[in-house]
């Protein structure tokens, strides 16, 4: 049976179900029927871009996995860090018939083709964290994250009103979107220089020595942007070891990061609130699968970010992070 047909035909039950309560609710009757449609089970695969033991993802998967048990959604997770490998986890979702999918885009362009197979099997897809400006073209079905161009220039700009000149931008992983834009933005809003660097982002070590070596062979850097949590806790040790004076600011939090930005370590934190990327997009699906809704409208985001985490309202914050939710 097509998405389409079992979407029909859980509607039609439904609409069936209400007539009937309506008719007995006095006798309080039919109760099974009632119990059966809100009992049925719908499997939903959600493929990540994310390399192994990111916390982002994590925290990502936590949202995901809320959403399911509330759903009775019976959840398969899948990550890998390349478009291709992305793409034949998508294809193999096909082939098992899920219900739903929900993929990070990362790479969109290299995405399409997958995303199109989905629409072509009639399995409802949802994109979220990555690709906000290519979701619509390449054919998801909605969209769950933050608005990076926002982002990366509010980052910009609180670089400039604090006073910063100089700042390095550490891209983790080139030729990502999301990442790419952030760094672009940020130069683009900022009143002093930005230089951004590439770094191999499944190599910590890697990661500190070149932040280390920038540090050491430039003393003007005064600001160190990272674009995510892990390497914001990883800038830390850089700046300590190369004897810099510079300032760390990051995009996304963990609860290292969290708690480095109530002991002053940490300037600031973009959040985007991973928790509730990965919670909407299963409960997207599951509304849609069992009542027909959709969020957006198919042409607008659904926004669960940016907001700057610092010291102003980090209290209210790290109990959160500390929990795994933010």
């Amino acid at each position: 049976m097509t998405k389409q047909r079992r979407l029909v035909s859980a509607l039609a039950a439904a609409g069936a179900l209400a007539l009937g309560l309506a008719a007995c609710s006095s006798e309080g009757g039919r109760q099974e029927e009632g119990e059966a449609v809100q009992d049925e089970t719908f499997t939903v695969a959600m493929i990540t871009h994310g390399v192994e033991g990111d916390t982002f993802f994590d925290i990502v998967r936590a949202g995901a996995e809320a959403a399911a048990a509330k759903d009775n959604v019976e959840l398969q997770y899948y990550a890998d860090d390349t478009a291709q490998g992305q793409a034949t986890l998508v294809q193999n979702a096909i082939d098992q018939d899920v219900d739903g999918i929900a993929v990070t885009l990362a790479r969109p362009d290299e995405m399409a083709a997958s995303v199109a197979a989905a629409n072509e099997a009639g399995i409802p897809i949802v994109a979220f964290n990555a690709g906000i400006e290519q979701w619509v073209d390449v054919g998801a079905m909605s969209y769950f994250g933050t608005d990076e161009h926002l982002a990366g220039t509010a980052f910009g700009e609180r670089l400039t009103e604090e006073g910063a000149q100089h700042a390095i931008c550490v891209v983790m992983e080139q030729g990502h979107v999301a990442l790419e834009t952030r760094c672009a933005s940020l130069t683009d809003a900022f009143a002093g220089q930005t230089d951004t660097i590439y770094v191999d982002g499944s190599d910590m070590t890697d990661v500190k020595s070149t932040i280390t070596s920038t540090l050491q062979s430039d003393p003007t850097i005064d600001y160190v942007v990272t674009l995510g949590a892990p390497f914001a806790m990883t800038a830390l040790d850089s700046v300590e070891e190369a004897g810099s004076e510079a300032s760390v600011a990051t995009f996304d939090m963990n609860a290292d990061a969290a708690q480095a930005i109530q002991d002053g370590r940490i300037k600031w934190s973009v959040d985007q609130q991973p928790y509730l990327q990965g919670y909407e997009s299963v409960d997207a699906l599951w509304l849609y699968l069992t009542n027909g809704n959709t969020m957006g409208g198919g042409t607008e985001p659904v926004l669960t970010g940016p907001s700057f985490v610092d010291e102003s309202n980090i209290d209210t914050v790290i109990e959160y992070a500390q929990n795994g939710t933010r």
